[in-house]
């Protein structure tokens, strides 16, 4: 059976654009939200997001802990900010290969941002048959996009909840955008 490469959802935000990108686009505050990521570290100088900025991801999942790699590919404020995933391994990512892209995309809507969170699987070299049997082994049963669709509507609720909690609409912001948190 082909596999989903693609799984996308989006979630109404009571905040601006530019709001809901200064929290998104700050890769070290991702694990405030996501059920998987415990933050990140960004290599190099931090001046802000930017095109070409390099972080390293530590995730967990049960008992299972990884460090990836990942490079921004898009940092449009308060439109669109991206990254792909491209080295993974236990403490240090280094197996370099393929391994995903993340896409928000942040749409001004009457009162709020809608935003939408996009996984797309990198791993286009995997013949379908290994990359179903290794993801079922990973996820305990799912494949990678269904996993992700449910992991991705995890991270918006939450990003929804806590942006809506902070009272950033009503005062257009929130504090710790990138390099703050």
């Amino acid at each position: 059976m082909p596999r989903t490469m693609s799984v996308s959802d989006s979630v109404l935000i009571r905040v601006t654009p530019s709001t809901v990108y200064e929290q998104v686009s700050d890769p070290t505050a991702m694990g405030r939200w996501s059920p998987e990521n415990l933050g990140a570290r960004v290599l190099g100088e931090h001046r802000g997001t930017h095109v070409g900025m390099v972080f390293e991801g530590r995730n967990k999942r049960g008992p299972f802990r990884w460090t990836t790699r990942c490079t921004v590919t898009a940092a449009d404020p308060g439109q669109r900010f991206a990254f792909r995933v491209h080295a993974i391994g236990a403490r240090r990512p280094l197996l370099p290969g393929p391994i995903a892209l993340w896409e928000y995309r942040f749409e001004a809507v009457d009162g709020g941002t809608r935003v939408t969170e996009t996984w797309t699987d990198d791993r286009r070299a995997w013949p379908d048959l290994l990359a179903n049997a290794f993801d079922r082994v990973a996820t305990r049963g799912q494949t990678f996009a269904e996993f992700q669709r449910v992991n991705i509507r995890t991270t918006l609720d939450r990003l929804r909840d806590a942006l809506e909690q902070k009272g950033a609409g009503a005062s257009g912001g929130v504090e710790g955008g990138p390099g703050h948190g």
